[in-house]
Formats: structure tokens, C-alpha cells, sequence
């Protein structure tokens, strides 16, 4: 009997110490996306984990190894999203098993992402909508026919609605007069907040206020159309991103920013390009290490991206010589020159960097530093309405600028430009790597003695963003 009761003692107490190493589910938060949902668990340590559906009714079943549920919970708001109620069961001290009744059946995805700079361990569970066109590929799920533990269970925060793009007020353009397409990116987003401001200000936040001004000013001029990417609080990865503004028919892709800096003494306006050969200072090698993490932040997975960007490479260092990269350069050094009228730069040209969310070789594509929400001057003003404006106005002008001189054929601002309602202005080249003053006469058509003669060039020598204007002049022998 003595030694019976021994082993039931060793028994309790090991129960009492796998109990005590369990990590806990201390939270959850919720996004609503156009074509998912996603749910983040944060917990205090390392899970394992696995997720099933179940059908007649539609349910996820999230089974947690090595976890509990803590008590401190609310009820979360789960209005405009698929999920109708959350219930959890502790099946053992060491596995907890959650259930998430659903009003329509979803593709469910989940991962784990380690501590960072904001948040501990956590748990993201994306449920994706079923539609053909946005639900990802994923492996089949199991189905099983066990029926949920019906315990109910509070979860805090309330739920982010993603808002509509503001609709374009302008009367539909006759056949080949379309508009010019603007893909507005606003950074981060969701579980992603960006860069955090020394007063709290989220880049995820006052980026997307930006963005939406932005929207807001050009779909009020007749021939141009903006379309934002993400219209919400929610995260889109990088690679999606450019896939949405090829899918909305972009002419110009435009990231917009206020990242953080080591110092929170810099300051100032920033504007890039891509880079095929890396970051052209180590402010801007620092900023696209920063931004190309966001994936895992927000959501890629431990899916590597190595191999596609190698494959990439070769097509990555053509691209200098392709009008996608030059039309950028000339684009940001548009966008810039009006930036540095409203607000300091940190620096007075175009750098260049290998952001992830630019490497799209058919859209030209910049990013916009709006400021350092990192310096506590620029993050107040970075806040603010008024600032916000002129920030969008700035880049609004060199967005047109550019469009005037050089719109895209078979639209509306073209048809203005070719029937002499505006002025064609002059047309610029911004030198990229690699390229050659032979190469540029035989792009744009023109003599090269007429080229060098417009630029009062005494050689044929160029640096690496010098700005060219193309005169009107033709080459010999050509109409």
C-alpha cells in the first residue's frame, strides 16, 4: 500500500511539473483582410501545435501541445469576419484544444513566429475565403468528425475593419483614353506595426493616412486613377504586394514609409529605387534589411525566399538597363525635389537599395521615406493632418510631373499631351548602371551629337544618376 501510494505521488507531481513548463495562450488579436482572416495567439513560450476542419457544421479545431489557457480573457469582436463563435477546452494540463465555429467554410493556414522587438512567441492561424482566385495553395486538410468540447471562452481586442478606396468622381474615359494607374502601398500592416514612435505612433498607421490622402488627391484629377493596396489594418507580404498592383493594371508602384533609425536624432525625407547591385549607403542597406524582415514579422513562414531571389538575380541586373528602373529613378528624383519644399531630406538624391517590395521589373516602382517616426520632432509632425497633406500633395506633383512628360500611349493624359492641351515639357533620363550615351540616342531615337550638344556634354562619359534631357530632334533617316 505504502508503495502504491509512492507511485500515485510521483505521478501527481510530474502531472504538477508538465503543468507548470506548459506555456500559456495570453491573448488573441484579430484582423480582417478583403480575402482572410487572421488570428494571432500570443503565448508566453514555445507550442506545438496542429489544425484541422471539421464540416456539418464548419469548424476549425486548433489543438495545442504543451499550452493553457489563460483566464484574463475578454470577449472578441467578431463582426464582419467568418468566425461565429471561439470555444476552448483544457483536455489535459498539458494540451488545450480551441475551437473556432465558422458561418461559412474557409482554407485554414497556420505558423509560428519567434519573439521580436514588439511581441513574444506567437500563433498566426490565417483563414483564407474560398474563392479560387486569393485562396492560396496549401497541402489538403485532415477532416474528422469528432465534435468540439462546447466551453466558451472571452478573447480581448476589438476587431479592425478594413475601409473601402475612396471612389474615383471622374466621368468614364472614351476607348483607348484610359486612365493612368496608381498603386499606392501603405508599409506594414496587421500584426506588422513598422517602426514604433517615441510617443507610441504606429508607421503602420500614419503611413496608411498618408496613402489615403494620397488616393484621395489624385482620384481627384481627371486621367488618373489610385488604387490602394492595403486599405486596412491588416498585413499583406511583400511579393503579394506588386502582385495586387500588377493585377489593378499599375503604370506606377508608390511604398510608402516613416521608418526608424538607430539615432533618433535623424531626420528628413527619403526616396528609392531599386538597386540590382545593393544599397548605394548604409543608411539605405539598413532601412531595406528592415523592411525585407517584415515577411517574417508579419507573416511569410520559414518559407525561404533564397532560391527565387537568385533566380531573380539575372533578370534583377538587366533591369538597370530597362525603362521600369530609369522611369523610377526619374519619378523619385520628381517626388523628392517637391518633398524638399515641405519638409528637410535626409538626403538630396534618389538612393537606391534592394527593397523587396520594389523588385517588380515591369511597374516602375519607388519608395517613400515620408520621415523618421524614430525622431521625436518629425513624429509629431508625421501625425498631424496638415503635414500629412502636403507630404501626399508633394509626392501627388511629382507623380503628375513625371505623367505630363512622359504618359504612358493609349491614355487619357497621352491624348491631352498629343493634341497640345498640356505641354509636353521636357523628357528626362535618369543614367542608370551599365548604360552608355549610344545606348540612350538609340533608346529615344535621337543623334547622339544632338544629345551630347542638350546636355553641353564634352565627352561621353556619365555618372550613375546624372539627369539627361532627350531632345525633340530625331535621328537621321528616321521620320
Amino acid at each position: 500500500m505504502h508503495a502504491w501510494t509512492s507511485v500515485v505521488g510521483l505521478l501527481l507531481a510530474s502531472l504538477a511539473v508538465d503543468a507548470l513548463a506548459a506555456a500559456e495562450v495570453r491573448g488573441v488579436r484579430l484582423w480582417r483582410a478583403p480575402d482572410n482572416t487572421r488570428l494571432v495567439f500570443d503565448l508566453s513560450g514555445q507550442v506545438q501545435h496542429s489544425v484541422f476542419t471539421l464540416t456539418a457544421p464548419h469548424r476549425i479545431v486548433i489543438d495545442f501541445s504543451g499550452a493553457q489557457l489563460s483566464t484574463q480573457l475578454d470577449k472578441l469582436a467578431l463582426g464582419n469576419t467568418p468566425i461565429s463563435g471561439l470555444r476552448a477546452a483544457q483536455r489535459t494540463p498539458n494540451d488545450l484544444r480551441l475551437v473556432l465555429d465558422l458561418s461559412e467554410a474557409v482554407v485554414p493556414k497556420s505558423f509560428t513566429l519567434a519573439p521580436n522587438q514588439q511581441y513574444g512567441h506567437r500563433l498566426v492561424l490565417d483563414l483564407y475565403d474560398q474563392k479560387p482566385s486569393v485562396a492560396p495553395e496549401l497541402p489538403p486538410t485532415r477532416v474528422a468528425t469528432t465534435k468540439p468540447v462546447p466551453v466558451p471562452v472571452p478573447v480581448p481586442v476589438p476587431v479592425v475593419t478594413p475601409t473601402k478606396p475612396a471612389a474615383k468622381a471622374t466621368t468614364p474615359l472614351s476607348r483607348g483614353q484610359r486612365d493612368i494607374v496608381i498603386a499606392i502601398d501603405a508599409g506594414h500592416g496587421g500584426e506588422d506595426p513598422g517602426a514604433i514612435g517615441p510617443q507610441g505612433a504606429q508607421e503602420k498607421h500614419v503611413v496608411l493616412a498618408i496613402a489615403r490622402e494620397l488616393q484621395r488627391q489624385i482620384n481627384a484629377e481627371k486621367g488618373f486613377r489610385a488604387e490602394l493596396v492595403r486599405t486596412g489594418d491588416y498585413f499583406i507580404p511583400l511579393r503579394r504586394r506588386t502582385e495586387i498592383a500588377r493585377k489593378k493594371g499599375a503604370d506606377l508602384f508608390v511604398s510608402i514609409h516613416a521608418d526608424a533609425a538607430p539615432r533618433s536624432s535623424a531626420f528628413g525625407a527619403s526616396v528609392y529605387a531599386l538597386s540590382d547591385r545593393g544599397a548605394t549607403s548604409e543608411t539605405a542597406r539598413w532601412l531595406a534589411d528592415s523592411e525585407n524582415r517584415s515577411d517574417l514579422i508579419g507573416g511569410a513562414g520559414s518559407v525561404s525566399l533564397e532560391d527565387k531571389d537568385r533566380m531573380l538575380a539575372g533578370v534583377l541586373l538587366d533591369l538597370s538597363m530597362t525603362a521600369s528602373l530609369s522611369s523610377s529613378l526619374n519619378i523619385g528624383q520628381k517626388v523628392l525635389s517637391n518633398m524638399g519644399r515641405i519638409t528637410p531630406l535626409h538626403k538630396e538624391r534618389v538612393e537606391q537599395a534592394g527593397f523587396m517590395v520594389l523588385k517588380s521589373p515591369d511597374i516602375p516602382s519607388i519608395l517613400v521615406e515620408t520621415g523618421f517616426i524614430s525622431n521625436p520632432g518629425e513624429s509629431e509632425k508625421l501625425q498631424t493632418r496638415n503635414h500629412q497633406q502636403a507630404l501626399a500633395r508633394a509626392i501627388h506633383g511629382g507623380v503628375r510631373q513625371f505623367f505630363h512628360q512622359s504618359p504612358p500611349p493609349g491614355t487619357y493624359i497621352a491624348w491631352l499631351r498629343d493634341s497640345g492641351k498640356i505641354a509636353r515639357g521636357r523628357q528626362e533620363h535618369v543614367v542608370t548602371s551599365g548604360e552608355t550615351l549610344a545606348l540612350i540616342a538609340e533608346r529615344y531615337q535621337v543623334d547622339m551629337v544632338a544629345l551630347r550638344r542638350a546636355n553641353s556634354l564634352k565627352n561621353d562619359d556619365l555618372k550613375i544618376g546624372q539627369v539627361l534631357d532627350i531632345p525633340a530632334a530625331t535621328l537621321a533617316g528616321r521620320p
